[in-house]
């Protein structure tokens, strides 16, 4: 079942057709979870805004979902690609989607804070800039979100796949 994220504002309208997203998502990843011949068990949410899909281990013990992640989540990208694909496919709509696996985006989202909190301090005590390692947009949008509500600007600078962040104070 689809909820909305207490601690966003967002209308029903919006919230109906972000639900409608995750659902039409579920049943593109329950097809290709049979295909690939994998157990896992599709959650879905609205947050911040976006449909949120996750496939998580039917068995806490199974670590076979990690193979939809790969390296450095390369493979969970593009399977967030193809997903996103497939909801436009049937609503005519660009989709926002965002898809987790076995948890790895949301730990990779407390790690990203981690290191986006060590560069604002390092900021705040005297460096005019701190730029940091090369990450994809999803990591990008993580850091300009926790430098944001730390009050200081941030902005992206480079080209894919060395795209990175540097953050300055206002």
């Amino acid at each position: 079942m689809a909820t909305s994220d207490p601690g966003t504002a967002v209308d029903g309208d919006l919230v109906t057709r972000l639900e409608e997203e995750g659902e039409i998502a579920a049943d593109y990843l329950e097809e290709f979870l049979d295909i690939a011949d994998l157990d896992g068990d599709i959650d879905i949410d609205v947050d911040h805004g976006r449909a949120a899909v996750e496939i998580v281990a039917e068995d806490a013990g199974d670590d076979s979902l990690r193979r939809l992640v790969g390296q450095d989540g390369q493979v969970l990208d593009a399977l967030q690609e193809l997903t996103r694909l497939a909801v436009q496919t049937k609503t005519g709509e660009r989709s926002r989607l965002m898809l987790d696996v076995a948890g790895f985006r949301a730990a990779r989202r407390k790690e990203l804070v981690g290191i986006a909190a060590e560069a604002i301090e390092r900021v705040k005590t005297g460096e005019a800039a701190v730029t940091l390692a090369p990450m994809n947009p999803f990591e990008r949008k993580v850091v300009h979100d926790t430098v944001a509500e730390a009050g200081l600007v941030s902005d992206s600078e480079g080209v894919e796949p060395d795209r990175r962040v540097v953050i300055r104070a206002v």
